[in-house]
């Protein structure tokens, strides 16, 4: 009986070691996906924040046609899955003539997703700048590109700063849907490594460990944002 189990444990340790030796085979190729995703998200978060703030600018003018149409948009993509959207994106535009690879729609896909969250950050920290320093501004004689440079963004960005970098990390982490329209990220060569190895535990978790070495710097950087401005506002 002893015997039998000794010869049991020693099989799942040879199975184990068998397992890990397979898996650091696979590091490059999770390296591969580790840089398609900081590619993918690097990308979609430099597009996502112009883009989300242009709109987040737009937001606030005084355009109400325009406000209608762009809280059409935002309501549509805080509204749906990401999944959805970018199933729009890759599979229901090229019916339409716009026919785009994988990388391009993620691209596209994630830009348009992240626009709408960070539009909505920008608004919000625009709207919080008190009506005061608006008025002073206008009797000083600035002109809307002014006030808007040298008052009022410079102001706001004390309240969007913490919040957008916050909403960066969700996006890194929202970026692994796009393994599902066949883009090489972490996940998706995850789901390639586990159909060899066997053993999920294992394989997903260096998935989460990639992920988190992205994420965690961005992590830092925005609880430095919001212990930076605390100190600045007990100061004042």
């Amino acid at each position: 009986m002893a015997e039998t189990a000794d010869s049991s444990s020693g099989s799942v340790k040879n199975m184990w070691s068998y397992y890990f030796q397979k898996l650091l085979a696979s590091v490059p190729l999770f390296l591969e996906g580790l840089w398609m995703t900081v590619l993918v998200s690097g990308l979609s978060l430099i597009l996502g924040t112009l883009l989300g703030f242009c709109i987040g600018i737009a937001r606030t003018s005084r355009f109400r046609l325009l406000r209608f149409f762009l809280s059409f948009y935002i309501d549509f993509m805080r509204g749906t899955p990401y999944l959805v959207q970018i199933f729009i994106v890759f599979f229901i535009l090229p019916e339409w003539g716009l026919q785009l690879e994988a990388f391009s729609a993620a691209i596209l896909s994630l830009t348009l997703y992240a626009g709408a969250y960070i539009c909505e950050i920008v608004a919000s920290g625009i709207e919080a700048v008190p009506t005061g320093q608006r008025e002073a501004a206008i009797a000083s004689g600035l002109n809307w590109f002014h006030r808007m440079r040298f008052i009022i963004l410079p102001q706001a960005m004390r309240t969007i700063l913490p919040p957008l970098v916050g909403q960066y990390v969700l996006l890194v982490k929202d970026s692994s849907i796009v393994s599902v329209i066949g883009l090489t990220d972490i996940t998706r060569v995850g789901w390639l490594t586990v159909q060899r190895i066997p053993e999920g535990l294992m394989v997903f978790g260096l998935v989460g460990i990639l992920y988190f070495c992205v994420c965690y710097p961005l992590i830092r950087i925005s609880n430095w944002c919001e212990r930076r401005l605390a100190v600045q506002d007990f100061q004042i």
